[in-house]
């Protein structure tokens, strides 16, 4: 264990001689292992170590005693120890997002925190070949592409005052190694029963698919995912360094290319250059717009309407970007819809459709992007938003106008007067971008529920 993880410290030269090391310990199996090994190679690494421990504060009771566990390991270990407390479940409510998800933005935010606070280099966390090979399934179960499927960095980097750099020295270590590790040395751990919970994906991969495909298909999955991700990081890699060569060499402008040169690259690298061509300009684009705007640009369109008010036009040998700002009279819209079913809104240049989901799959979503289908009915209107609009957000305390909200959420005020929104009756029960009206919003118990999907044209 030592030699291995000293090895892949050294191969990806995550820490040097003289780091601050903040070790991230939840209590769990991993981390404490993580904390023990680097105990190990302190003197060889030269680095300072110290704790830090976050209470999500979710398991009442439980989350004390991991507290106190991994304030007393720190005591023993004779280590500086930093605890902190955040509200997962409030954050999640807020946010309108899973708790895993809060809590992981709360985690990030404070270990950052604390390590600019106290000057430390490094934070090092303790994610393994297991959780590599979970994340990587996971996000190719989600449709993710290569950027997606590279999985778990052994090191990023925080935008903050001081850097501070993230590292994660036991993605080349599996659960069972670090389980055998600790129990060579009588070093006991903490077990977080939210663990095998299998209301969430990550438990239902981690405890069901995983096995399932590991026993029935391929008994090297894991490892085969570990490194098929660690590819994908090189090729990344390879391929940010091409894609800005080529969008510098057919830049005509911020918002211009020559298509001449444009044309000779390959169908590839075309649509990953056009991908960051749209992302410069904060274009909220997916695949199908990418798509869109290479076939504009080859002259199979002649324009592609895109989020955000944007349009992408093909003028002679250029495709240019342009910013349409349009009058609220002009763009005014109204339209039924009924329910499930579809309608096109050309003045935003997007499809908007509602889908049935049934109740069994109604509980994988997020809290607060499904309506009652109950309540909806079979008809629905949509329009542009208007001067007075109100709206109560799901899980949220109470009702305020759209306007308030924009500002909040940032929404640019060009783009507000086409804002779209459905209304049942005089009700508005969703919003593009937001969660959905909390009087409609579909819990847990209520039967089926419905989804409203904005996609382009």
């Amino acid at each position: 264990m030592r030699e291995q993880v000293l090895r892949y410290i050294r191969q990806r030269d995550l820490m040097k001689p003289g780091d601050r090391v903040l070790v991230a310990v939840s209590g769990g199996a991993d981390s404490v292992a993580l904390l023990r090994v680097l105990l190990e190679l302190r003197a060889e690494l030269g680095i300072v170590l110290a704790v830090a421990h976050l209470n999500h504060g979710l398991r009442g009771e439980e989350s004390d005693a991991d507290e106190h566990f991994v304030a007393e390991l720190a005591r023993r270990c004779e280590l500086q120890c930093f605890i902190g407390c955040v509200g997962v479940a409030e954050r999640a409510a807020a946010e309108h997002i899973g708790l895993e998800s809060a809590g992981r933005e709360l985690r990030y935010e404070w270990l950052t925190r604390v390590a600019v606070e106290h000057r430390f280099d490094v934070v090092a966390t303790a994610h393994t070949v297991d959780d590599q090979a979970e994340t990587v399934l996971m996000k190719f179960l989600r449709g993710a592409g290569s950027r997606g499927l590279a999985g778990i960095y052994p090191m990023v980097r925080r935008d903050t005052n001081q850097e501070v750099r993230f590292v994660r020295p036991l993605l080349s270590t599996t659960r069972v190694e670090l389980e055998i590790y600790l129990e060579s040395m009588g070093q006991d751990w903490r077990e977080d029963e939210s663990n095998l919970d299998r209301r969430f994906l990550r438990n239902r991969v981690r405890h069901e698919l995983l096995p399932l495909l590991e026993r029935e298909y391929n008994p090297n999955l894991r490892e085969l995912l570990s490194d098929r991700a660690e590819i994908n990081r090189e090729e990344e890699a390879y391929w940010d360094e091409v894609v800005h060569a080529a969008l510098q060499k057919a830049r005509t402008g911020q918002r211009r290319l020559r298509l001449r040169e444009f044309a000779e690259l390959a169908h590839a690298v075309q649509r990953r250059v056009l991908k960051r061509f749209l992302e410069e300009q904060n274009i909220a684009c997916d695949s199908q717009h990418v798509e869109a705007v290479r076939r504009c640009a080859l002259g199979e369109l002649s324009r592609v309407d895109l989020p955000g008010s944007w349009v992408a036009r093909r003028e002679a040998d250029r495709l240019t970007l342009q910013h349409q700002q349009k009058k609220a009279a002009e763009a005014s819209y109204s339209y039924e819809l009924l329910v499930p079913g579809e309608v096109e809104l050309a003045e935003i240049g997007c499809t908007l459709r509602i889908v049935p989901v049934p109740a069994a799959f109604a509980e994988e979503a997020e809290p607060g992007t499904l309506l009652r289908a109950d309540l909806i009915g079979n008809e629905v209107c949509v329009r542009n938003w208007q001067p007075g609009d109100r709206y109560h957000i799901a899980y949220t305390g109470k009702e305020h106008k759209l306007k308030t909200i924009f500002l909040e959420r940032k929404i640019p005020a060009a783009e507000r007067p086409l804002w779209p929104v459905m209304l049942k009756g005089s009700d508005i029960v969703w919003v593009r971008a937001l969660p959905v009206a909390d009087a409609y919003c579909w819990r847990p118990g209520d039967g089926d529920a419905l989804r409203v999907e904005c996609a382009p044209r």
